[in-house]
Parts: C-alpha cells; structure tokens; sequence
C-alpha cells in the first residue's frame, strides 16, 4: 500500500499493466455492472447543465431511461449513478458503428461542446476509489479491473510493457493534480529501481 496525502494506493497501481483494448471488449464496462457509473456531487450539476448539449449524442433508449428515471439516479451501494437502459448500458453511452460503446459526454466534449469530459469514474476506471467509513477525508485508491471483460486490456498492457498509473495519466492528474502525480510516479521509480 502507497500513502499520499490521505490517499491508501493499491501497489497494484504501480505493478499491474493495462492498456484498454476496445477492439476487444467493445467499450463492455459501461454496460457491465450493477449500476451505472458512480457520480461525483459536483458532477450532478454537470449532467442538468449540460444535458440539452449531450442529448444529440445520445441514443432515442438512452434518451427515454434519461427522462423516465432522471439526469442521475441514487444507488444504496454505489451512492449517486447515472441512469442505464434497462439496467444494462449506461443511458448516456451509444454504440458505433463498430458495435464499441462510447460515451455520448465524451464526444460532445471531443466536439468542443463541452469542457467537462465524462464522470471521473469512468476515466479512472479500472482505478476505483472508496472513501473510509471511518475518516472522510481518507481515501482508498484501487485496482480493479473486470476479471473476464478486462483481460484483453490486462494481455495488452502487459504486451506493451504500460503500468495502470502511465495508461491513467490524464484522468489521475485530473482527480488529483500534478504532484500527486508526479508522487506516485517517483514511487513507482524507486520500487522498479530497488526491485522490490
């Protein structure tokens, strides 16, 4: 375990490899679980500000479970979600033409429509993150990737030699900061040079 700040790391972060292979599991974590994608508070008030400028990426299902349910959903386990179609795929995700599942925020945010890019769930993932139940401000910093729909993306990390913390470069820096960063990048140098 790594500490930073008030942040517990799994080591796994550091050792394990993973590089997203979508060719391969077909975008399958944003309809593969028991809820949609966690939400942050601050991110609640993204999704209704933002909703009439996602909504032409969205699928005419994605649209329907949206105002059936609402712009997000509260789940006992996972706390605040968005919605999903039918308990499956993520209401704001549609699929290509490719049959890969991509996210309706990220395109409007790759289309300059928007300068929030998605949940931080989601481009964390496989990275996932609890809070302590006994001190709020500690944070527990996992990795957990999906055993059957990740393996690819484990094979192909693995192939290419790429540490969970480099592939999540951006999205860590985006959670986080700079210095948390560059902290967790130090430490992975000096366990790699110590060998242990």
């Amino acid at each position: 375990m790594i500490a930073i700040d008030n942040k517990l790391i799994s080591d796994e972060i550091i050792e394990e490899q993973f590089v997203c292979d979508l060719n391969k599991c077909k975008g399958g974590c944003c309809e593969d679980g028991d809820a949609g994608a966690p939400l942050e508070v601050g991110e609640l008030d993204e999704l209704i500000n933002n909703y009439e400028i996602i909504k032409p990426y969205l699928t005419p299902n994605g649209i329907a479970a949206i105002e059936k349910q609402g712009k997000y959903t509260y789940d006992r386990e996972f706390g605040w979600v968005t919605p999903t179609i039918k308990g499956e795929m993520c209401a704001y995700a549609y699929k290509d033409e490719n049959k890969i599942i991509k996210c309706g925020i990220e395109q409007a945010y790759y289309d300059g429509k928007l300068e929030w890019k998605k949940p931080i769930s989601c481009h964390l993932f496989p990275i996932r993150i609890q809070k302590s139940k006994e001190d709020p401000d500690l944070e527990y910093v996992n990795y957990q990737p999906r055993e059957d729909l990740c393996k690819a993306a484990c094979n192909l990390g693995k192939k290419l030699k790429v540490p969970v913390y480099i592939f999540l470069k951006e999205s860590i820096i985006r959670k986080y900061g700079e210095d948390f960063y560059d902290a967790l990048a130090a430490t992975a140098a000096h366990v790699n040079e110590s060998g242990s």
